[in-house]
């Protein structure tokens, strides 16, 4: 049985990575902005379903598989470096708008569409493939009993902690916005600290080495 603090300690690992600012963050501001609450939470689901994919895939070692080979983890890596760049140009290009700033120019995705997007957004975060690899097994003791359960709790862990967090940014989206329409300059620092943030994201995690 897996040890309260080892818990604990996860927990906390799981709730600095989730309030880093990432793909995940943006597309549920972005869409709970747009469409509103019950849309962002549809999103968040599928988000949610990107973790237990994450979760399974880790707990019968499909991860392990593919960072054992280099050339798969490389390429992973620069893939989710060149994402988060990306991201970070879509932040600050000429006519960029704030993922806080409301828009009526966006068409209103059905549901089915929202859970995939969210689904996708998380399934291709490079960020949570590293979470599950490289960060979960180092909590889990074989002498404290049987390691698939230990992942599979640890797994829900960082499940909680993450759909509590992003619940809170869905339900907080849509009055963050209103408090940074009333402020334009503040709509166009939160451009430039989000596309600071991810080009800081892209080249920390392209120049990460391997610990597996």
């Amino acid at each position: 049985m897996i040890s309260w603090s080892d818990v604990a300690a996860f927990a906390l690992v799981a709730l600095t990575m989730v309030m880093t600012p990432g793909p995940n963050m943006i597309y549920l501001i972005g869409r709970s902005v747009t469409q509103g609450r019950i849309a962002g939470f549809i999103s968040l689901l599928g988000v949610i379903a990107g973790f237990v994919v994450y979760m399974v895939a880790a707990a019968l070692g499909v991860t392990a598989i593919l960072f054992a080979v280099p050339l798969a983890y490389e390429a992973l890596q620069w893939a989710g470096a060149a994402y988060l760049l990306y991201l970070a140009w879509n932040a600050v290009k000429p006519g960029a708008r704030s993922v806080l700033e409301a828009r009526s120019d966006l068409p209103v995705d059905p549901p089915a569409r929202l859970f995939a997007m969210g689904f996708l957004t998380n399934l291709l975060n490079p960020k949570i493939a590293v979470l599950y690899l490289s960060l979960l097994p180092q909590f889990i003791d074989p002498a404290r009993g049987s390691v698939l359960m230990q992942g599979i709790t640890l797994g829900a862990v960082q499940i909680a902690v993450s759909f509590a967090v992003n619940a809170s940014i869905v339900i907080a989206a849509g009055g963050l916005a209103a408090w940074f329409a009333r402020r334009p300059r503040w709509i166009a620092a939160q451009r430039w600290t989000m596309a600071s943030v991810l080009t800081g994201l892209a080249f920390s995690l392209a120049l990460q080495r391997r610990s597996v």
